[in-house]
């Protein structure tokens, strides 16, 4: 049953999405990133508001939305516990360039519960090295599998580059989302 915060209260758009799961059960040497990169976990007063932005500028034109209906109070506990790694890449200016969301709170299950990067960091090589850091750091902490899973919706690159980096795919699951249609992105309306 979905809480109530993912029922649309107004307007909505029914989409069909396809979203396929991933897993990896393999780590590869920790990687090096690009110069002038940075990656630090996030934590604290910052976490909440720096993920909004980067959840909302990383995903709006992919329709991520469920994060951006959910309350502060619920992101907030997920954000601030200490087995989710809230990892932001930041460019020499300290500017965020992605981020990616770890979770580990199902012991050695680990989940790469979001991953991107923003508009103007694409297609510098970045995606691969942060996503080579989050599968680096979830074995790291122990796990025995990586899952992630992507949909029809996302970027076009996601799949192909999930697959290239040793994520194996499990099963694909056709699904129908009614997104509230202030989170539609303006490509999808023409549809």
């Amino acid at each position: 049953m979905l809480p109530d915060w993912l029922r649309p209260k107004g307007a909505s758009t029914r989409l069909a999405v396809d979203v396929t799961f991933l897993e990896t059960s393999f780590s590869r040497p920790s990687p090096v990133l690009p110069e002038g990169f940075s990656l630090s976990r996030v934590t604290g007063d910052e976490a909440l508001s720096l993920y909004r932005f980067l959840y909302l500028t990383v995903g709006q034109e992919y329709c991520w939305w469920m994060r951006r209906s959910m309350p502060d109070a619920e992101l907030g506990e997920i954000l601030h516990d200490p087995a989710v790694h809230f990892m932001v890449l930041r460019d020499s200016s300290g500017e965020p360039a992605g981020f990616y969301e770890l979770d580990l709170r199902q012991g050695g299950d680990a989940n790469l519960a979001y991953f991107g990067l923003l508009p103007q960091a694409m297609g510098r090589g970045l995606g691969r090295a942060l996503l080579d850091h989050a599968v680096a750091r979830a074995f790291g902490a122990g796990s025995w599998r990586l899952r992630v899973n992507t949909c029809t919706l996302d970027h076009p690159n996601a799949l192909p580059n999930y697959r290239k980096a040793g994520f194996a795919v499990r099963h694909v699951v056709s699904e129908t989302w009614d997104v509230p249609d202030e989170y539609v992105p303006e490509r999808l309306r023409r549809l």
